[in-house]
């Protein structure tokens, strides 16, 4: 039965017969800063050729199924869920009970991992036949403020009617706006830039608890195990696509206002609109629209409003007719609807009745008509609002201090995916040692990097100031500050990021008489520097929804340089790339990717990507950590000023490789 409303907007056109949505974006460019322009243009052309391989390889239904399972332990991971946790006893507890008329709410929790608290309400019909089994709907929440009560007191009315209607509805707290408030913001607003270093995001602690919801409602004797859907709006919405995906025993999916896609949330910005629960870390560079096509061949049905700002109807447009061509290889092209509702970002009377029709259709079959949805809803808005039920009868802990005290809600980025554990490798071992670790990093952190960097092209000289293009698009600069006639090294010194000028008064502690130095300002330094807003923090947080990180692009620039510089003196001169503080990891992992930089000169380099002033690496903390990567470079010589415990590893590693002499502390 096709449910799809398609409305007529401004900026709609029809050519060839086919509806065009005009692009939507997200607020005007960001132009305060030289390099604006260049780096938005960059990520636009990195988009689209990601966002284009959605069919990749696919031609068939077969196709697809043979490249399933691999999918899914890529989805995984980038959801910070490989390895996945381990399901331990859920611990489940109903802390109160309340009457309804036609329906029971239990005041429940359960820990999705050991004291991960997940606080939610589980309504359910007022009677219910000794042994009967019942649907079941997950009701996921969208980022609706309810203070200390949580955020699943805003969605009452949906559980409400559900339980009225002969379903089992869990109705579960979102981790930053539960009963413990976590953070969903870190890099939107809170700098914790380690989050892209981790892996960590918090969508990979909605997809984990739903699923341990999921595992609870299987383990209740009320519930139809086989019979399961999982819906909700906004960032709800986004979590009934993490979970589904996840999840085979989800068999109906109606995810509200919950996807748009790459060409939407980068070029034009929408990304902007959303907190960092909304989006996993794009390691395998995926089409966004594969991670709803893993839901397939399940029913799905994709709502969306048609003046809803952070999921444009260009989106929507682009969303279901590719999830159409994947549920028509299968054969079932009406287990995958739309529905377009005219309005903004919220529900109203058509999607309930939609979402809960499409729910009875495949979990009771019966198609029917909803004609009851405005039943007890939440109605007023800001102070006003007014509740069928009062929002402190909800609460799962109704006292501050029934707050489990042992709770990791609030530090749960911290260790939720777990990190790299990495031994020196034995005396003889190094070399293996060495190409197992390159192997996963290419995988998993500098996957973008082809076999090898190209040397940067010339764009102009002025003066002792050289302007290179890295890669297409990119501008990066080399400042020329001395010339020896006989020189013995060549000084490559990378500028931070937090400088506009050269900085050389450092390298007096370094530099040596036949030196030639050159300064490398990579991109967004200088004169390429970009708009920083914190929030939305648009283009650090752009990259990795292209599998790559700013300070991945600035090790590019930083070997395109290199190698321009080693053709530009015919390879005569051994360069050394240096850099203080982050600028000097950034000179180590170019050096780790490009042989032709002979050695490395960090001065007070940090020793972990856990600290704030560490250049970041999407994943790899989950590989390897900084002193590793400086004892990789062995036997090329290094000089590290600096005192730290963590570099006595760096010498161990040196020592393996049969190098000590070439590692210079001081």
């Amino acid at each position: 039965m096709r449910l799809r409303t398609l409305a007529i907007l401004m900026g709609v056109i029809f050519l060839s017969g086919n509806l065009i949505v005009k692009s939507q974006e997200y607020g005007p460019p960001d132009r305060d800063q030289p390099g604006d322009e260049m780096i938005q243009a960059y990520l636009a052309s990195q988009t689209k050729p990601i966002h284009e391989k959605f069919l990749e390889n696919v031609k068939s239904v077969e196709d697809w199924k043979k490249l399933r399972p691999q999918y899914k332990e890529e989805y995984f991971y980038m959801l910070g869920l490989s390895p996945m946790p381990e399901k331990t006893p859920l611990e489940a507890t109903i802390t109160g009970t309340l009457q309804g008329n036609g329906y029971v709410v239990d005041m429940l929790h359960y820990q999705s991992r050991p004291k991960l608290y997940v606080t939610g309400n589980l309504y359910r019909p007022q009677h219910v036949a000794k042994g009967q089994r019942l649907p079941a709907i997950l009701y996921v929440c969208g980022h609706s403020f309810r203070g200390r009560n949580g955020n699943k007191t805003a969605y009452q009315s949906h559980g409400i009617w559900f339980a009225r209607h002969g379903y089992i509805c869990l109705v579960l707290d979102s981790l930053q706006l539960g009963e413990i408030a976590a953070i969903h913001h870190g890099t939107y607003r809170e700098g914790r830039w380690w989050w892209h270093s981790r892996g960590y995001t918090p969508a990979g602690v909605e997809c984990l608890n739903g699923i341990r919801g999921i595992d609870y409602l299987q383990s209740r004797p009320d519930v139809d195990p086989d019979r399961i859907a999982v819906t909700g709006i906004s960032g709800g919405g986004a979590a009934t696509f993490w979970i589904a995906a996840a999840d085979e025993r989800v068999k109906v999916a109606v995810p509200v206002s919950g996807m748009a896609d790459l060409m939407s949330y980068v070029p034009n910005r929408v990304i902007n609109g959303h907190c960092d629960c909304m989006f996993l870390y794009n390691t395998f560079q995926w089409p966004w629209t594969r991670i709803a096509a893993l839901i397939a061949p399940r029913p799905l049905l994709f709502v969306n409003s048609d003046q809803d700002r952070i999921f444009p109807m260009d989106a929507n447009e682009r969303v279901i007719n590719r999830l159409e061509r994947i549920y028509s290889m299968y054969g079932i092209s009406d287990f995958v609807d739309s529905v377009v509702s005219i309005g903004g970002h919220a529900y109203r009377q058509d999607i309930r009745q939609a979402a809960y029709r499409f729910i009875n259709m495949h979990l009771k079959n019966d198609p029917r008509v909803v004609e009851d949805s405005e039943v007890d809803l939440v109605t007023g808005s800001d102070n006003d609002r007014k509740h069928p039920i009062d929002l402190e009868k909800l609460r799962v802990f109704p006292e501050d201090s029934d707050i489990p005290k042992d709770e990791l809600n609030t530090t749960i980025d911290q260790l939720f995916v777990p990190t790299a554990q990495v031994e020196p490798p034995k005396k003889g071992q190094f070399d293996s040692w060495k190409a197992e670790i390159r192997k996963e990093l290419h995988r998993v952190v500098f996957r973008c990097f082809p076999e090898r960097i190209p040397i940067a092209k010339l764009r102009k000289l002025a003066g002792d100031a050289t302007s290179l293009e890295s890669e297409s698009g990119i501008e990066i600069r080399l400042h020329h500050v001395t010339e020896q006639q006989s020189a013995k090294r060549l000084l490559l010194v990378v500028q931070g990021p937090d400088s506009n000028e050269p900085d050389t008064d450092w390298l007096r502690r370094i530099s040596e008489s036949g030196d030639n130095i050159y300064v490398c300002m990579p991109r967004g330094v200088g004169p390429t520097r970009w708009t920083r807003k914190n929030p939305p923090n648009y283009v650090e947080r752009s990259h990795v929804l292209l599998g790559r990180t700013v300070d991945t692009g600035r090790v590019w620039d930083i070997i395109a340089a290199a190698r321009y510089l080693h053709e530009k003196y015919n390879g005569r001169i051994p360069i050394y790339a240096s850099g203080e503080g982050a600028a000097g990891i950034l000179a180590t992992y170019a050096a780790l990717w490009e042989p032709e930089i002979a050695g490395v000169i960090a001065v007070n380099p940090p020793m972990s990507h856990m600290e704030d002033e560490a250049p970041q690496f999407l994943n790899i903390l989950r590989v390897c950590d900084i002193p590793d990567v400086l004892g990789m470079l062995a036997p090329r010589p290094i000089t590290v000023y600096g005192d730290s415990d963590e570099l006595e590893k760096v010498t161990k590693i040196y020592t393996a490789a049969g190098a000590a002499q070439n590692l210079d502390v001081r």
